[in-house]
């Protein structure tokens, strides 16, 4: 009976580290969408619709390395505990940002609430993967769980922006925050069932790794070059996989002779199911890697896509809306086929492209690091950073020049990053002891 007990509770952590799997996805592509409503709020400022999202990564780089700590000094449990809690705190402050004016103030309380969640999923982050490995038991079984958790994390990305897009239809002088108050509702939701579940569930800490309070540290993970420069990478990478689909959301969504959406009905919507598309390929590119990583290195699979994905973008800066394609999207109330600018085709496919990028940069950069990886995790959790900078600068050229312009940024960031995986990424400091 007591064992039987034990594995309905192992059953259920596993799902509610599942839907937690989820939500990180989930809180992180909400930013990007609602910044549709704010930039309509502000006279059209693609720069201050992408702040929300700026925010939310924010937070990353004061929370990276702390959160760290937090597993080491309360144990994953608690610390996925008031992860969850700020998870709530934030959705539940951008939710009462509809309440208030819709001007400074409103969006004030909002970027406060996108900040806060920013925290939640950057602690998220580093307890549900090894949560999730442990309560599969390690080896295999722990591997699959979190492919399974990566699969919905991805579907949770693909559907959050269509959600809200869905929600929104059209722009118009009267969209206000509480037109996505659904999303709001569904995010709290699960927080505070999580939280409720997770109290009464016995779950030990993983083992912490091979290094223990008497392991002597002479170096640092920045005294090796290919760590540096992988820093960079990945700093760049998740400004280039949020900077994509953020902006062709806000290019579609644009009803104005400068976006992509001139003449379009419920243009909101099918911006926001196109970004979702973008997503959605990026969990395809996910599934298909995994047949393949066993025999592609990941310095072969970091330069291949950086390539096919500056081509991709190439093609879309000079085709911009030269001429269109008809894609299927759902308008809010039915699917249909709709007649978009070429160049949102080009940027979607680079989903493919980005799917496998973060594991390449993160597995070259901490190769023969040894005992300094587990503080490298920590620096590169920071370095997510990337994903509110680099989407902030892209916005400003769409503002200043124009959208297809813009797409320069993430072009000279998959260039470097193929520049890492080319040259970059080799390990030249082996003369330093990593045991």
């Amino acid at each position: 009976m007591e064992n039987t007990n034990k594995q309905q509770g192992s059953i259920i952590a596993i799902i509610t580290m599942m839907f937690l799997y989820a939500m990180i996805s989930f809180v992180t592509n909400l930013a990007a969408p609602i910044g549709v409503i704010w930039k309509n709020v502000f006279e059209g400022s693609n720069m201050i619709g992408m702040l929300g999202n700026a925010m939310n990564f924010l937070a990353y780089l004061f929370m990276g390395i702390p959160a760290g700590a937090m597993l080491t000094k309360i144990g994953y449990k608690k610390t996925a505990l008031v992860g969850i809690a700020l998870g709530f705190l934030g959705v539940l402050v951008q939710f009462l940002s509809g309440e208030f004016n819709p001007g400074i103030s409103g969006f004030g309380v909002y970027l406060l609430g996108a900040f806060i969640s920013g925290f939640s999923v950057c602690m998220l982050n580093t307890v549900v993967n090894p949560m999730l490995n442990l309560l599969g038991g390690g080896g295999n079984r722990g591997n699959q769980l979190n492919m399974i958790g990566g699969t919905l994390n991805s579907l949770s990305g693909t559907l959050t922006p269509m959600l809200v897009g869905s929600l929104i239809g059209t722009v118009t002088a009267n969209t206000k925050m509480v037109d996505v108050n659904m999303v709001m509702y569904i995010a709290m939701t699960v927080f505070l069932a999580a939280f409720i579940i997770l109290v009464f569930i016995p779950i030990q800490d993983p083992e912490m790794g091979k290094t223990n309070a008497n392991t002597v540290f002479e170096h640092t993970p920045w005294s090796f070059r290919h760590f540096d420069l992988g820093v960079l990478g990945i700093f760049v990478y998740v400004g280039v996989e949020v900077g994509i689909p953020g902006t062709l959301n806000f290019y579609i969504s644009d009803t104005s002779m400068k976006g992509g959406g001139y003449g379009l009905l419920h243009a909101a919507a099918i911006g926001g199911f196109i970004a979702g598309t973008y997503w959605f390929l990026m969990l395809v590119g996910r599934f298909l890697a995994s047949f393949i990583a066993n025999k592609v290195s990941s310095r072969q699979l970091l330069s291949i896509t950086t390539i096919l994905g500056m081509i991709f973008i190439c093609l879309a800066i000079v085709l911009g809306k030269s001429s269109t394609v008809s894609m299927p999207v759902f308008t809010g109330s039915s699917f249909q086929m709709v007649t978009v600018p070429i160049c949102a085709l080009f940027l979607v496919l680079c989903g493919l492209c980005t799917s496998v990028m973060w594991p390449s940069v993160f597995n070259l950069s901490t190769e023969g690091l040894g005992k300094y990886t587990a503080k490298a995790s920590g620096i590169f959790m920071m370095m997510v950073v990337g994903g509110g900078v680099l989407p902030l600068i892209q916005n400003f050229i769409a503002d200043h020049v124009n959208y297809m312009i813009s797409y320069v940024v993430p072009f000279i960031a998959l260039a470097y990053l193929c520049f890492y995986a080319l040259i970059g990424s080799k390990n030249v400091n082996k003369d330093i002891p990593v045991d």
